[in-house]
């Protein structure tokens, strides 16, 4: 199993996500953030209390950006061929397997990445036995 080279520790500065104003109060406002343009409104205005509007200060520092907490970045694998893409990255990159993949391919891409010693994400996503079902 490859150890990933990131050295640095992952801080997140903000888990929580951005709400939309009032989104709470309406069924047809959904939480997806929105930037408040109203003249009066009291986000746009950053008044004590209100809700916090997302900005450059918030962003992950330029060194682990992108980098999931096991330590690897993220690459989409849709067969076998391009997983030795990642053979000499396989510190610094795991592989994901792609959400329309068959079984029959899945199962090539675990077998694969397992003999270059590459990770991967979702490894046992529709690979159960018959046994289970």
């Amino acid at each position: 199993m490859a150890v990933p080279l990131l050295g640095k520790k992952i801080v997140k500065k903000r888990v929580k996500k951005f709400k939309r104003t009032q989104s709470d109060r309406y069924v047809s406002l959904k939480p997806n953030w929105r930037r408040p343009k109203g003249i009066d409104s009291r986000v746009r205005r950053k008044f004590k209390g209100s809700v916090l509007m997302p900005n450059i200060g918030y962003g992950s520092d330029k060194k682990t950006r992108h980098y999931l907490p096991n330590g690897f970045k993220k690459f989409l694998v849709h067969n076998a061929a391009e997983l030795e893409l990642l053979m000499m990255h396989n510190r610094t990159y795991c592989a994901e397997i792609a959400h329309n993949i068959s079984t029959k391919k899945r199962k090539e891409i675990v077998e694969k990445a397992a003999q270059l010693d590459v990770v991967v994400t979702n490894k046992l996503a529709r690979l159960r036995s018959q046994e289970d079902e």
